[in-house]
C-alpha cells in the first residue's frame, strides 16, 4: 500500500511538473501568434504577481517605476497599432504613464492593450501585413510594425522580470 500511495504521488508530481512546463512552453515556436500569447500570458501573469504596494517602485531616481513601465507598455502598444489602422482608443489620454498607477487600472489597461493587438491582427486579411505604413519619416510594412510590437514588449518584459528579482519576487512561470 505504501509502494501504491508512493507511487501515486510520483504519478502526480510528474504530471503537475510536466504540465507547469507545457504551460510555460505555450506558443513557443509557434509564429507570431503563438509569441503574442506567450508574451501577453508572462505580461499579465507578472503584473498579477507582483504586490500593488510595489507598483510604485523603481530602481532610481529618473527611472520608470514598475506601474509606469507597464503603463508604457500599454500605451506603446496602441500607439504602435494605431500606426497600422486601428485608432487609439478615446480615454487613452496624455500622462497616464505616470497618472494610472493603481494596480487593477494598470492590468485593466495592459490587457485591453494586449487584446486590441491581438484582435486587430486577427482581423487583417492576406496582403494587409505587406501593406506600407509611415513611421517617424520611414515607410515600413505593417508586419514590421507587429514585428516592433511584439519585440518593444518582450524588451520590458525582460525589465519587469529584473524588477521584480530586485524585490524578490520570482516571475510565476520560473516557480
Amino acid at each position: 500500500m505504501k509502494k501504491f500511495l508512493l507511487l501515486s504521488v510520483l504519478v502526480l508530481s510528474a504530471s503537475a511538473a510536466l504540465a507547469q512546463t507545457k504551460d510555460q512552453l505555450e506558443g513557443l515556436w509557434e509564429g507570431y501568434d503563438g509569441e503574442w500569447l506567450h508574451v501577453s500570458s508572462q505580461l499579465v501573469s507578472l503584473a498579477e504577481a507582483i504586490p500593488a504596494d510595489k507598483y510604485g517602485w523603481r530602481p532610481a531616481p529618473g527611472v520608470r517605476s514598475v506601474s509606469e513601465v507597464f503603463m508604457h507598455i500599454a500605451i506603446a502598444n496602441y500607439w504602435l497599432l494605431s500606426v497600422t489602422g486601428p485608432k487609439m482608443p478615446a480615454d487613452l489620454t496624455d500622462g497616464m504613464e505616470k497618472s494610472v498607477t493603481a494596480k487593477a487600472d494598470v492590468i485593466g489597461w495592459l490587457k485591453r492593450s494586449l487584446d486590441a493587438v491581438k484582435t486587430a491582427r486577427a482581423q487583417l486579411k492576406p496582403g494587409d501585413l505587406q501593406r506600407k505604413v509611415k513611421i517617424e519619416g520611414k515607410e515600413v510594412t505593417v508586419d514590421g510594425m507587429y514585428l516592433r510590437i511584439i519585440i518593444h514588449d518582450n524588451e520590458h518584459m525582460g525589465q519587469l522580470v529584473a524588477y521584480a528579482r530586485m524585490n524578490g519576487i520570482a516571475p510565476p512561470w520560473s516557480q
